[in-house]
């Protein structure tokens, strides 16, 4: 594979974007700046193309016997990837890059290791840590949850490796630190504290804050996954407003902000842009897990972005943000079963950055020609002057509302004209 260029939309070249220019300024910036792709190591180099059906399919040269050798190959293989795929960051679990072994201390010795090989390729490659987190859901011990477990002696397993992580994170230079609650929820109510298990989660968060400043790592920005079901059949951090309540609730929103992932929304019946606009007024959208779900399946089926429409509207949510920085757009996605020959990651990989590139263009102009804000602005025209006036600057209450109802008896409301805006939205998508 030669490195991916940008040959533009006439191209034929299977790889090569056709959208995605990196050094295109959007609205004063690069798109490389403004879009900051990552790739996911886990789906990229550790799945195998298995499903509850049947084996592993996947065709990969870095394949072999001995876990750390492959763990070694993983990283060659990636680093090569990611230059010539043209990303500048990626995102990984602890135990993506390193095997367990028989211990912790083999596993954290496994990972000083493996992470001595990235820190070496970070620095001849210029590439960097988008963010690391600690898997906590994989390992039989958490059959009961990991900082949420009714087990102390879990519980301190889980914190290890949060520990863990964090050192890693500041070894490599990385920015965020992710919380994803793969098994922080409950399978039954009747057998659940759930008081005791939200307390002790919170408590772990507040341990990684303690940590990451006793070490010098102060910048480090924790991030909240949502994500309502899979494994638990309930999970606590259920969706954006759900987190933020918890991350309020615990006194945490100082250093944390928001992981959001478009197929979580979506289990949690949700639109990507919606968690984006929650976490948005909570000034907590921190980075994007850029995926898409099947809406005829009621799993996390993690595919890449091709829905122009949908990442369209989670842009123009990205950029009402002023963007994301330090966090970015990680490719929380796999390749198909089907698509199972090498080649196929960066296909994957060129349609989702492609698809993403789009979206930012048309919600640039979205956002140039102001056509959502003039829509809201006519919308809500009402609030500007008179009672309305009164009831934002909080002149009004319910007396002064009272009498000017009574005194206001034709209220007269206007059509949304909803299917002509939907219309009118396409255009800016061509």
């Amino acid at each position: 594979m030669e490195k991916i260029k940008y040959e533009g939309a006439e191209s034929t070249n299977p790889f090569a974007f056709r959208y995605y220019n990196p050094e295109e300024v959007v609205l004063g910036k690069t798109m490389k700046e403004q879009l900051r792709f990552s790739v996911a190591y886990w789906h990229t180099f550790t799945n195998d193309g298995s499903d509850p059906f049947g084996k592993g399919v996947n065709q990969r040269d870095w394949l072999t016997d001995d876990p750390m050798e492959m763990a070694k190959n993983r990283v060659e293989a990636s680093f090569e990837f990611f230059e010539k795929l043209g990303v500048e960051y990626f995102c990984f679990h602890d135990m993506d890059v390193a095997p367990y072994g028989e211990s912790l201390e083999e596993f954290f010795a496994n990972l000083d290791m493996i992470t001595d090989l990235i820190q070496e390729k970070m620095d001849q490659t210029g590439i960097k840590l988008l963010w690391n987190t600690a898997d906590r859901h994989s390992n039989p011990i958490y059959v009961h949850g990991a900082a949420s477990s009714s087990n102390a002696d879990v519980y301190a397993v889980s914190a290890a490796q949060v520990k863990k992580g964090i050192d890693i994170s500041k070894k490599l230079g990385g920015k965020n630190f992710v919380f994803w609650g793969g098994r922080e929820g409950y399978e039954n109510l009747i057998n659940t504290n759930m008081k005791l298990e939200e307390e002790n989660i919170a408590r772990l968060y507040h341990m990684a804050i303690d940590y990451s400043n006793k070490i010098g790592h102060e910048e480090l920005v924790f991030l909240l996954e949502p994500k309502p079901k899979e494994p638990m059949k309930h999970q606590y951090d259920f969706d954006a407003a759900t987190s933020m309540s918890f991350l309020q609730k615990y006194d945490l929103t100082d250093r944390f902000k928001l992981n959001l992932e478009a197929n979580h929304a979506t289990l949690a019946g949700h639109s990507f842009e919606h968690e984006m606009n929650v976490a948005r007024n909570y000034n907590a959208l921190g980075s994007l897990d850029a995926n898409q779900g099947d809406m005829l399946l009621g799993w996390d089926t993690d595919e890449f972005p091709t829905d122009v429409y949908s990442v369209t509207l989670a842009m123009v949510e990205f950029l009402e943000n002023g963007g994301i920085e330090p966090g970015g757009i990680n490719f929380d996605a796999k390749v198909r079963r089907t698509s199972f020959e090498m080649q196929d990651l960066f296909l994957a990989h060129i349609a989702g950055m492609d698809t993403y590139a789009r979206g930012l263009k048309a919600a640039a102009k979205i956002k140039e020609t102001r056509f959502l804000d003039e829509l809201k602005e006519k919308r809500y025209a009402s609030y500007e002057t008179g009672i309305g006036s009164d009831i934002i600057s909080g002149k009004a209450d319910l007396e002064t509302l009272t009498s000017y109802a009574l005194e206001h008896n034709d209220v007269k409301n206007e059509s949304s004209h909803i299917e002509y805006i939907k219309s009118k939205l396409n255009d800016y998508l061509v």
